[in-house]
């Protein structure tokens, strides 16, 4: 019998970072699901999913995240007065010129899951509009861009004499049947089953 336990990692055991990211010129879908991935501790090899294991996220620059397609005039946030009739519209636009701070909030809160975990992660989570902030005493170091993606692998390129002359078609070679495929062809069809005549 295996004695082997499962490793399960205790609050005491989390160590916490900080990183800095420059919100300059990238995207906000991206931008925000790296910050999410940061926040619940996904990219740790002792991820658990009910522990607060993530780092802090200082996200700066805010205010130059960038979009695809019409987003600034189509995308729509709304929010309620909590009066009759008090629904109110705000353009992403208009939201990225009165609060930034508050478009990058709103898209990693929605790839958190809905729980009180992901209530207490967002508290880790400090977004400034400008270049500055006042962290500097937990995090030494400058903003760091976004790793971009890794580049797919590159095929090995055939040699020229491995390469087949310019004319020359390829055909597939035949495959050796196996026992079983070659009783299967030896054999008659068989009959319906009917009554001969």
């Amino acid at each position: 019998m295996n004695n082997t336990k499962t490793y399960s990692l205790s609050a005491k055991e989390i160590q916490k970072s900080w990183h800095v990211i420059d919100a300059t010129g990238q995207t906000l879908g991206r931008l925000s699901t790296r910050v999410a991935t940061l926040l619940m501790g996904k990219h740790k090899p002792t991820y658990s999913p009910h522990l607060d294991m993530g780092d802090f996220v200082i996200v700066v620059n805010a205010r130059k995240v960038r979009v695809t397609g019409k987003k600034l005039d189509d995308k729509i946030y709304y929010r309620h007065t909590g009066y009759m009739g008090g629904l109110k519209e705000t353009v992403l636009g208009d939201m990225l010129e009165r609060q930034p701070r508050r478009v990058i909030e709103l898209s990693v809160r929605g790839m958190l899951p809905r729980n009180r975990l992901a209530r207490h992660l967002l508290r880790h989570l400090k977004v400034y509009a400008g270049p500055d902030h006042p962290h500097e005493a937990q995090v030494n170091g400058r903003p760091q861009p976004l790793s971009p993606r890794p580049k797919p692998r590159q095929r090995p390129q055939p040699t020229a004499e491995a390469a087949a002359p310019p004319g020359a078609t390829t055909r597939r070679r035949a495959r050796p049947q196996t026992g079983a495929a070659k009783a299967a062809t030896a054999r008659e069809p068989r009959s319906s089953g009917g009554t001969k005549a």
